[in-house]
């Protein structure tokens, strides 16, 4: 059974979660606070975490940083009060796959949920990519080019898999906000150009670091 991590400190939205999630046949485990949240999804044991961006002792953001950061790739869908741009922004780059504002409809949550774990489920059903000299190993969390390692960040990672995936096609910017970062395309933003210009600089062949 599909087991899922909620983390959410208000006990009637978390309620909510539970039931709508248990509705669709999902296994919910439900942490009230970041501390107890955190050791939770640090075990990887879960197949996706819904995640509040405020929480008593650790953050939403430090929560999904700390993950990121050993490698644990467990879909992260953010939940939050907070609608800016920069609020979503800052959950998406920390390496959030999906932001949903409060207050939401229970069904678009479960909807976001099922997405979420149809991509994770596609993507481990192909472990590596390959593109001429350039290889993704999917499992690993590893982005290798002429046999040298590129130290890439998470979006970094998931970026460039999103373009190995794809190549060949014509990718628009629209294609890769919803994709790499999850949500729809904002015309004033340039993460997408400073994301590229720094993938660009570490996969260049002239860039890697020497032997």
């Amino acid at each position: 059974m599909t087991k899922i991590l909620t983390i959410e400190d208000d006990e009637t939205t978390a309620q909510e979660i539970v039931a709508e999630l248990g509705s669709h046949g999902f296994e919910v485990d439900w942490v009230g606070n970041g501390r107890d949240g955190l050791e939770r999804a640090l075990s990887g044991s879960y197949d996706l975490i819904t995640l509040d961006r405020m929480l008593p002792f650790v953050d939403g953001l430090a929560i999904v940083t700390a993950l990121r950061d050993r490698q644990i790739d467990t879909p992260v869908l953010m939940i939050s009060a907070l609608s800016d741009v920069d609020e979503r922004v800052d959950g998406l780059r920390a390496g959030g796959d999906d932001y949903l504002v409060k207050p939401f409809a229970s069904e678009e949550m479960a909807a976001r949920v099922e997405v979420l774990l149809r991509r994770r489920s596609r993507a481990q059903r192909q472990t590596k990519l390959k593109v001429a000299d350039l290889e993704l190993d999917l499992v690993e969390r590893r982005a290798m080019r002429c046999d040298r390692e590129l130290d890439l960040q998470p979006t970094e990672f998931r970026l460039l898999e999103y373009l190995m995936r794809n190549f060949g096609q014509v990718v628009t910017r629209t294609m890769l906000f919803e994709s790499v970062w999850g949500y729809h395309f904002d015309p004033g933003t340039n993460i997408i150009d400073v994301h590229i210009g720094r993938l660009r600089r570490k996969v260049d062949v002239e860039n890697l670091p020497q032997l």
